[in-house]
């Protein structure tokens, strides 16, 4: 019981690094499109990530473009069917591995710990000194199936090079 008025608490104590967080990754989802998908995706959240309630929670301010789903790992991931990712400190060698067994399905992936974004997912948070920004690896979009409105991919190259 404490637990849970705690976790209620906690919920309106997100930091502005929290929200910056949550809009990016909701922004990305709501610019997708997978080609067989009717109602909203399901984004599968690893509990290792560092923004798990911010992701997961709905808040009375701004509902979720997705149905948030916490996994602990790659099997649980896999029996969920996401049809997004958001990895925590799973390394691209990891993200790689997840992709090839989800062979022939469309599938979003966003990683938070991967600031190179050369392999592994297709957006990449990039959280330095609580500015929140995000890169795209092209190869990786391409590859996954979703179709991801080219405004978002010119924001990211605006926030990368402005």
């Amino acid at each position: 019981m404490l637990f849970l008025m705690v976790g209620a608490a906690a919920a309106g104590t997100f930091t502005e690094t929290d929200k910056s967080v949550r809009s990016i990754v909701s922004g990305i989802v709501s610019y997708t499109r997978w080609p067989s998908l009717s109602g909203q995706p399901k984004l599968c959240i690893y509990a290792s990530s560092h923004y798990t309630q911010v992701l997961s929670r709905e808040d009375a301010q701004s509902q979720l473009p997705y149905t948030p789903v916490i996994v602990r790992n790659d099997r649980e991931a896999l029996a969920a069917t996401c049809d997004a990712v958001y990895f925590g400190t799973e390394p691209p060698a990891k993200q790689l591995e997840l992709i090839s067994q989800y062979q022939g399905r469309a599938l979003l992936l966003i990683s938070e710990q991967n600031p190179e974004c050369v392999i592994g997912s297709a957006f990449c948070l990039i959280i330095d000194r609580g500015q929140v920004r995000f890169s795209v690896n092209l190869d990786a979009l391409t590859r996954s199936g979703v179709r991801v409105n080219p405004d978002v991919l010119m924001l990211a190259r605006n926030k990368q090079h402005g």
